[in-house]
């Protein structure tokens, strides 16, 4: 679940929340503000942001701008952001994760996307205005009428990435309005001493019985990737936090959900230096580093704020730097000789990182049996007390992750627990909080979409619940999202397929009845790192799928103001057993390895082709013969034996065979066109 490039997916991104205790939900009428009453009327969770504005005006004055933009990002384009980083929430009151702000002498105004809307009206006061749109273009228009020709729009460089900072160039060009790259940000300035103090906790190594190859191995492989390489690079630029955090094996807690430390790394083929707050290093994890100096395997210890010059000296000489723009703000990216660039859409790190060895791929699926023990005793806990009454979204969220963390090797959740019933489901990033948690109930569906972070793996996984009567469109929904989730699971496809020209295959059965989502089908996932690890998944910008990524599967329905519905399972990609070879590579398909059975309550077995329950009851034969034996081994006896009942094999009614019939030729024209067009 979601960067720039899930503003776009729409895929999992997560507010924050404040701790305490639950209360019932206000009323819809008074939940968001109304400003055009008199006074306006602003809702308990809206921020006074006067103060802050009138301040960070004051600083465009001084530095002789007319508007400032504030991103919601961090120097390393990451999707989730410290406190520390989150400028945009200080100057809005807007905790969502994806938007952006501008702000000019006498306007104010966020642009966020459909999954932010209400949480947006809910958390802003009337200085902001709210515009219902992502897109640089509409930011560049709403500029051009604010600021007079001749004005100065100002943005920290090291907040967005290149294409970002083209596409508010190019927005401006002719237009008489200049954009000035800020280095000194303007929201740290106004924030001062209440700005949260940068991060402090150690940055440690992983146990080599986590790692799948030493960071030396890793090393070697990315310099023989240079030594191959056309353009002969003599450098590879990490800026991503994943990037350096997976090359040395190295873990931190400085971005929430994320064990990810602030770094650089610049790798030459003969020295490797890496730009850190040294004294928060470990003795384990600087002698791990350390052991092969002097030599081209000794990694130098630089000051994280000196990269910026270290990599303006190094491109003086007879360099080529190989970097991935997804990743790299144009900050850093501008002082750089253009002649002297490799460019990708990822480095080579992030590549290879997407594509798991033997041991990591055993890591992961250990880490989702034991995950799946947690999510077993999560739903049996919710069948026990829902019908009591004494479950709300937040303290059920609360409890799922208390039940993570007892976990061996766990690291707390990987991102704030999803927790949505009724209406609020179909709100698809909803997260309950102290001030907005409704009262779970039999009557109503539930979306549960949590994960944890293991020592040897990340998880993420999402069940849609109903412990009443479900209405037919509820079921035939939740049936039909179930389909698409077993089509795309069970796909045969060629190898270095791209994700977007089989991601149709989960929205086919949705597809056939009117029926689709708005957010993407998945997202890659990683080694006890990000729970969206680029750039595996099935989007435009995603790279071919390969044996040994790791994807989420996880296509929803959302019926607005009522209910959602998502089945999310995070899959391997595997070797297909298929009667003929017919290529050099063999063709592939998903292992799924999230194993928590769905609702039976939710499933009209009569919509099911046969291939699908026939898939789905050895997807149940796999869960009890993996987690039965782990919920015996910590004695829960309880929960196994309702694992044995929820996995009972589902047997098929014979009348619904012509309808199956016709799901299946749809699905044979689907795929023939498909291929086609990869053909093509």
């Amino acid at each position: 679940m979601h960067s720039s490039q899930w503003i776009i997916a729409g895929v999992f991104l997560l507010q924050g929340c404040t701790m305490g205790q639950p209360q019932q939900a206000t009323s819809p009428r008074t939940e968001i503000r109304n400003c055009s009453m008199n006074p306006p009327y602003l809702p308990p969770t809206a921020i006074e942001t006067t103060a802050r504005l009138t301040a960070l005006r004051g600083a465009l004055r001084a530095n002789g701008i007319n508007a400032y933009i504030v991103p919601a990002t961090d120097p390393h384009m990451s999707e989730y952001i410290a406190e520390r980083d989150s400028r945009l929430g200080w100057v809005t009151g807007f905790t969502g994760s994806a938007g952006t702000g501008v702000v000019t002498l006498d306007r104010a105004s966020l642009w966020t996307d459909s999954r932010y809307w209400t949480q947006a009206e809910r958390q802003m006061d009337c200085n902001w205005e709210l515009q219902r749109t992502i897109w640089i273009k509409s930011i560049g228009l709403w500029i051009l009428e604010a600021v007079p020709p001749g004005g100065n729009v100002g943005l920290d460089p090291f907040l967005v990435s290149i294409d970002t900072w083209n596409s508010y160039r190019e927005a401006l060009h002719g237009s008489g309005r200049t954009l000035l790259p800020i280095e000194t940000n303007l929201v740290d300035q106004v924030w001062g001493d209440q700005r949260p103090p940068p991060a402090s906790s150690k940055i440690y190594s992983l146990p080599s019985e986590f790692t799948g190859n030493s960071w030396q191995e890793k090393v070697a492989g990315i310099r023989q990737q240079m030594e191959q390489h056309i353009q002969s690079p003599t450098a590879v630029l990490l800026s991503g936090l994943e990037e350096t955090a997976w090359l040395f094996n190295l873990r931190g807690d400085d971005i929430p959900y994320n064990p990810v430390f602030y770094s650089y790394t610049l790798l030459t083929s003969t020295d490797i230096r890496l730009f850190v707050n040294e004294t928060r290093l470990t003795a384990e994890a600087r002698q791990s580093l350390q052991t092969g100096c002097p030599g081209p395997l000794c990694v130098e210890l630089q000051e994280y704020g000196q990269v910026r010059a270290h990599i303006r000296d190094y491109a003086q000489g007879n360099v080529t730097i190989w970097l991935g723009t997804e990743y790299t703000t144009y900050g850093l990216y501008s002082v750089i000789p253009q002649e002297k660039l490799l460019e990708d859409s990822y480095s080579p790190v992030m590549i290879a990182k997407a594509v798991k060895n033997a041991k990591e791929q055993e890591l992961l699926r250990a880490a989702h049996v034991r995950d799946a023990v947690a999510v077993i005793q999560y739903l049996l806990w919710l069948e026990k007390m829902v019908p009591q009454g004494l479950v709300d979204e937040f303290s059920g969220a609360r409890h799922v992750d208390a039940l993570r963390w007892a976990q061996e090797h766990s690291h707390g959740p990987s991102f704030e627990s999803i927790s949505a019933s009724g209406l609020n489901a179909a709100l698809a990033h909803y997260s309950p909080s102290n001030v907005s948690s409704q009262k779970l109930s039999v009557d109503e569906m539930y979306l549960s979409d949590t994960g944890g972070q293991y020592l040897d793996g990340t998880t993420d996984i999402t069940r849609t619940m109903h412990w009443g009567v479900p209405t037919p469109l509820q079921k035939e929904a939740y049936t039909r999202v179930l389909m698409g989730n077993i089509d795309l699971s069970r796909l045969i496809f060629p190898a270095d397929t791209a994700g977007r020209t089989v991601e149709s295959f989960a929205r086919q059965a949705l597809w056939e009845v009117g029926l689709n989502y708005g957010h993407g089908t998945g997202h890659g996932i990683g080694n006890f790192l990000s729970v969206h690890e680029w750039p595996v998944g099935f989007q435009s910008n995603n790279i071919p799928l390969t044996k040994g990524m790791f994807t989420s599967i996880e296509p929803g329905y959302y019926r607005d103001g009522e209910f959602g519905i998502r089945i999310e399972n995070v899959a391997l990609v595997v070797e297909a057993q298929t009667e003929y070879q017919t290529g050099e590579k063999p063709f592939l398909t998903f292992e799924v390895v999230s194993l928590v059975p769905y609702d039976r309550n939710l499933i009209d077995i009569s919509l099911l082709s046969q291939e699908q329950i026939q898939y789905l009851n050895t997807y149940y034969k796999t869960i009890r013969e993996r987690v039965g034996p782990e919920l015996q081994s910590q004695q829960l006896e309880e929960e196994y034996h309702w694992l044995q009942r929820n996995t009972e094999p589902f047997r098929r009614s014979s009348a619904s065979t012509t309808a199956t019939t016709l799901s299946m030729l749809a699905i044979t024209s689907l795929v023939s066109t498909l291929l086609t067009e990869l053909q093509a």
